[in-house]
């Protein structure tokens, strides 16, 4: 089999690189690396290791039941089911609204005349829906392909350059330690978008499936283009991290938190300890970053809205009207929230991402269940193994987390 073969089979695995590769990355795995350099290196890769199953599941359950795994969680159960939907309603929403703001914030930063927040936020909306409108998929698809070879180079030339110029902190600093108390907030938000929320999974076989109505997927293909992207975003998430701890750790100047405030610090201090010729460089992969998770996260969101909706017996399948309203639906609601609550979105976001981190080991379950239940096709047992490994830390994680929040451990 030729590199054409393995060429024409990326697509899903892609684009889910492509959504994961946004606010985990760019912000909280550089911040990971500005705050504590090097020590959280390698809980990131264990999370990426262990989340692994759970998100391979999504593909897997689609080539061998040639059904979404929404179609699966209906199948599971009604209780499962409407669980999905309404944190998928929620996700859908903050998240859109997030990655919105955070890519027009990076979009007002690098432009050379002034242009107001809210018209960028726009302007992006309109051109993403352009894409998603009149290409659908097949364009999607392509513009997905684009963005992260460009963001997948830059990044590395960009890393390259940190590490030949050597870290900012100086000799024998000692930055705080993350492992404490006080910093469970701080890891939970970080781990439950590493490397991404668990509805994307749910998302990846949807794209599976459109990709199926344009050509057969076998499973070697199917799996082959998953791997490539979801260990992708692991190595990238790692490059980040990396970055965040040669270029602002032991720097004299505090991290911002806030995640437009934090990619626009990052643009700033990679021109002052490199050139200020390195900042459009950084600016243009901040800004793929974002504009790549941004129309995939409006795509993802809206198949699995209009899939649940399908379920549910509100209209027939593969209807592109109802899937375009449900698109452009979910596009206002998210630059509603911009516009009425955007003072509160960053702890809006933050309220996401922790929910996301405490419903992952339910729907990890689900989806490891719902692979499990097949005789005629037992998993492997490292894989088996793999899971249940998984399952023990998130579940673990989750209640450690509920503890803390609730009062019961002291900080």
């Amino acid at each position: 089999m030729g590199w054409r073969y393995w060429a024409q089979s990326l697509g899903p695995g892609i684009l889910m690189a492509t959504a994961a590769i946004g606010g985990s990355h760019l912000v909280a795995s550089t911040q990971a690396g500005a705050l504590f350099g090097w020590q959280l290196l390698w809980l990131i890769l264990l999370v990426n290791i262990l989340k692994y199953p759970f998100f391979r599941f999504g593909v897997q359950y689609t080539l061998q039941q040639n059904e979404s795994l929404v179609e699966g969680y209906w199948r599971k159960g009604r209780g499962y089911f409407y669980s999905f939907v309404l944190l998928n309603v929620l996700a859908a929403v903050v998240n859109t609204a997030g990655v919105l703001i955070l890519t027009a914030a990076l979009l007002q930063y690098a432009l050379p005349w002034q242009l107001s927040l809210t018209l960028l936020c726009w302007l992006i909306l309109a051109s993403c829906l352009l894409i998603l409108l009149l290409g659908h998929y097949r364009a999607l698809d392509r513009v997905s392909k684009v963005i992260m070879l460009l963001l997948t180079l830059t990044t590395l030339v960009a890393a390259t350059i940190a590490f030949n110029n050597g870290p900012t902190a100086p000799a024998g600093f000692q930055g705080p330690s993350p492992w404490q108390l006080a910093m469970l907030g701080f890891l939970v938000a970080l781990m439950g978008w590493m490397p991404a929320p668990i509805e994307i999974s749910a998302i990846s076989s949807l794209w599976l499936k459109a990709k199926q109505r344009q050509q057969p997927v076998s499973q070697r293909q199917g799996l082959f283009d998953f791997n490539l992207g979801y260990w992708l975003t692991t190595f990238l998430a790692l490059v980040f991290v990396t970055l965040g701890a040669l270029v602002q750790y032991g720097s004299d100047q505090p991290i911002a938190l806030a995640g437009a405030a934090f990619a626009q610090q990052l643009v700033e201090m990679y021109g002052q300890t490199i050139g200020s010729w390195a900042k459009p460089l950084v600016s243009l992969i901040a800004f793929l970053c974002m504009f790549g998770t941004t129309i995939t996260v409006l795509d993802g969101y809206a198949r699995t809205l209009h899939e649940s909706g399908r379920l549910l017996g509100w209209y027939q399948a593969d209807n592109r009207r109802i899937a375009a309203l449900w698109l452009l639906l979910q596009a206002l609601a998210g630059m509603a929230l911009i516009l009425f609550f955007r003072s509160a979105l960053s702890p809006m976001l933050t309220f996401a991402m922790t929910l996301a981190f405490l419903t992952t080991p339910v729907f990890a379950w689900l989806n490891f269940s719902l692979l499990r239940g097949q005789p005629n096709q037992p998993l492997p047992f490292w894989l088996n193994t793999l899971s249940w490994l998984g399952l023990v830390y998130l579940f673990g994680f989750a209640l450690l987390y509920l503890a803390w929040y609730l009062g019961l451990l002291n900080a």
